[in-house]
């Protein structure tokens, strides 16, 4: 198997709401956001130490009584070939799987799907689906393949998520209603506060988050268009 494993955290409560969960970190993303919070997982490196499939399956195996699923992030790990034989192999050890995903693959999302490989969704929207996405994104996205990624989502049964990351200077109250708009009647809307301490773009380190009271108030006017809203970070 060939999927690029950087990593894994052994027990997180907070990247799958309500579960108790291992993360696997994928390398390698085709985006560049400048508050992107895992820069080391940006580029591919050879030269990064890497964790063999037989370690991380060792440990699921013997914590598969205590853990609820596995979340498999990045990166874009769908970038990744091999990551159909990898959630199948998590899966096969009686684990649940939860993707992250930027949505701009859209055939391999929907091939999970359709292959019933996955149990929850968590998808990320940069920004507004206009010319500002790419803007947001430190780099030139196809806007119909993120869109197609929302469509295959909502309309796939499945629990899922989508998710703002809110930074001052690139989003602004206006931007989110947008957002919340276009996924109407999606099952749940997280907003999650900006945080500078580790980016891509070090001078993001200089801004400010959103207070919590701007961040509720973000929450209640994306209410208005999404049965649920929750607020992560503050």
């Amino acid at each position: 198997m060939r999927a690029r494993i950087a990593g894994f955290a052994k027990t997180s409560l907070l990247d799958w709401d309500g579960m108790v969960a291992a993360t696997v970190y994928l390398q390698g993303c085709n985006m560049r956001c400048p508050f992107c919070h895992n820069p080391d997982l940006v580029s591919v490196s050879t030269d990064a130490e890497e964790v063999p499939w037989e370690a991380l399956e060792e440990y699921l195996r013997e914590n598969s009584d205590f853990l609820d699923g596995v979340v498999v992030t990045g990166g874009e790990p769908t970038l990744n070939e091999d990551l159909p034989e990898l959630v199948r192999r998590i899966k096969a050890l009686g684990l649940k799987v939860k993707l992250d995903t930027n949505g701009t693959n859209p055939g391999m999302l929907q091939d999970l799907l359709q292959a019933g490989l996955l149990d929850y969704v968590a998808m990320d929207l940069k920004g507004p689906l206009d010319q500002q996405y790419s803007q947001v994104c430190g780099t030139e996205v196809d806007l119909e393949a993120v869109k197609r990624s929302i469509q295959l989502i909502m309309g796939s049964g499945i629990d899922y998520e989508f998710r703002t990351t809110v930074v001052p200077h690139y989003l602004n109250p206006g931007d989110v209603e947008r957002i919340a708009t276009y996924i109407g009647g999606a099952r749940k809307y997280a907003l999650q506060r900006f945080k500078r301490e580790r980016t891509l773009d070090k001078r993001l380190s200089q801004i400010d988050p959103y207070s919590e009271g701007q961040m509720l108030g973000m929450a209640e006017v994306a209410r208005k268009y999404v049965r649920k809203v929750v607020v992560r970070g503050i």
